[in-house]
């Protein structure tokens, strides 16, 4: 598409969006009284207008109901979670038993840690990415302690080569080659949370397959932005957040995926729980853990339905639109946000001395190519200091900073129009 940095042309492309009205579903921040421009979805979506009325659907239960809730409330407690496993499949790309939702993201990745990290003398460590998201490095480096060994052996962390900004897939391979017989598990972040980067899944499972070990995925920055085939690829487990994309509100549940080889398999080990035990004779309370032949079989707990209900709000909007519109979408206002970024940068080379003079005032740092992003853009502000992200946020553009100089920006299809990005590259450009 031949973009153009006007208004009438942003104006136009949003007139064509088939998702335009999806807009009206969410609560726009207003600070300071300006309708701000959202580019954070990436930390934490926007609230669904829909969230309020799910919750308090299931306090008005609570109230008529009382524990009789369990069974007899509009969507039942006892088995509230077993309606997500449809929507969040499609999602994901998974079988509906393969998934399921439940607790916080972390604490999901220590618990399939325990089924899929199972290191022996001779097989023991982890391919991982350098700089991972905190909570990833900090769950990886306890699972080794935990199991005897010295994260500095145990940790083979992938970076990017010198003087580039994303890791190439091919390093990964080759350090799960190299790694071979004394790999355990490989465990990655789908997306990387700082470049916005799209990691080759398949492959990077096939390779770990191939040494005999495990492969696993953190998804909180790829589940509801990105493509995910995760039952075709064969991945070994799973787990995300629904707080970023999926729009669930802060600290929302988390849900896991587990391939269906591993959950038939009833001896492989994990942390258990009443509410991961076969349903049929849950209520016997009888000795032994009989896990379920499905990824409820690593629930520990039953379900917070008050969170879910945020969590439902949003992935009913999913289900309705589909990850196929979106996805178009969001290629398009991405690579209108990249025009904008791309025509900024020619203005200041025309108009202004650069800051630095070997690189471009405003660098992105996001793959361009599509097989390798989702709607994340990453832009290094060479020259500016966190002064820049201060001024945006006054003019009522809420975006991301991460030290030492990089904006996040993240132009969520639900929600974000092709206007705000003109809007954005305006206040953007004059206060440069």
């Amino acid at each position: 598409m031949n973009y153009q940095n006007t208004l009438a042309f942003a104006q136009q492309l949003d007139e064509q969006d088939e998702l335009k009205n999806y807009r009206n579903k969410f609560h726009i921040p207003v600070i300071n009284g300006i309708e701000t421009l959202y580019f954070t979805g990436n930390s934490l979506g926007l609230q669904p207008k829909s969230t309020a009325a799910y919750i308090n659907q299931e306090l008005e239960d609570w109230a008529k109901w009382g524990v009789e809730g369990h069974f007899h409330a509009k969507n039942p407690w006892f088995s509230y979670h077993e309606q997500f496993a449809e929507p969040i499949a499609k999602i994901v790309g998974a079988l509906p038993k393969e998934v399921v939702v439940m607790n916080n993201l972390t604490v999901n990745l220590n618990l399939l840690l325990v089924s899929f990290y199972r290191p022996t003398k001779q097989r023991y460590k982890i391919v991982c990415e350098a700089k991972a998201f905190p909570s990833d490095q900090y769950a990886l480096e306890m699972q080794v302690r935990s199991a005897g060994f010295n994260p500095e052996e145990a940790l083979i962390e992938v970076a990017p080569r010198e003087g580039e900004r994303t890791i190439r897939n091919e390093d990964f391979i080759k350090a799960i080659e190299e790694a071979g017989s004394s790999l355990a598990c490989v465990m990655i972040g789908g997306v990387n949370y700082f470049t916005g980067q799209v990691f080759d899944m398949k492959a990077i499972t096939e390779a770990a397959h191939q040494v005999g070990a495990y492969c696993g995925f953190d998804l909180a920055h790829a589940a509801g932005n990105i493509e995910l085939k995760l039952h075709d690829w064969k991945v070994d487990f799973a787990c995300w957040c629904s707080y970023k994309y999926l729009n669930s509100g802060p600290g929302g549940v988390s849900g896991i995926y587990v391939n269906e080889k591993h959950c038939n398999n009833t001896e492989l080990p994990r942390f258990a729980g009443w509410w991961g035990h076969e349903k049929e004779t849950r209520f016997l309370m009888e000795k032994g853990f009989k896990p379920m032949k499905s990824a409820e079989a690593w629930q520990m707990s039953n379900a917070p339905v008050l969170t879910m209900a945020a969590h439902k709000a949003a992935v009913d909007i999913f289900d309705e639109v589909g990850m196929e519109k979106l996805l178009k979408k969001q290629r398009l206002l991405s690579s209108y946000l990249e025009f904008i970024i791309d025509d900024i940068n020619s203005y200041l080379t025309t108009h202004h001395s650069s800051p630095n003079t070997q690189h471009p005032s405003l660098e992105i740092i996001t793959p361009r190519n599509w097989n390798e992003r989702g709607c994340q853009v990453s832009i290094v502000a060479h020259g500016y200091g966190k002064n820049l992200f201060n001024k945006l946020l006054d003019k009522g553009v809420i975006t991301d900073w991460r030290e030492p100089n990089v904006i996040r920006l993240a132009p969520v299809p639900l929600y974000n129009s092709f206007t705000d990005i003109y809007k954005f590259g305006e206040i953007l450009k004059n206060n440069l």
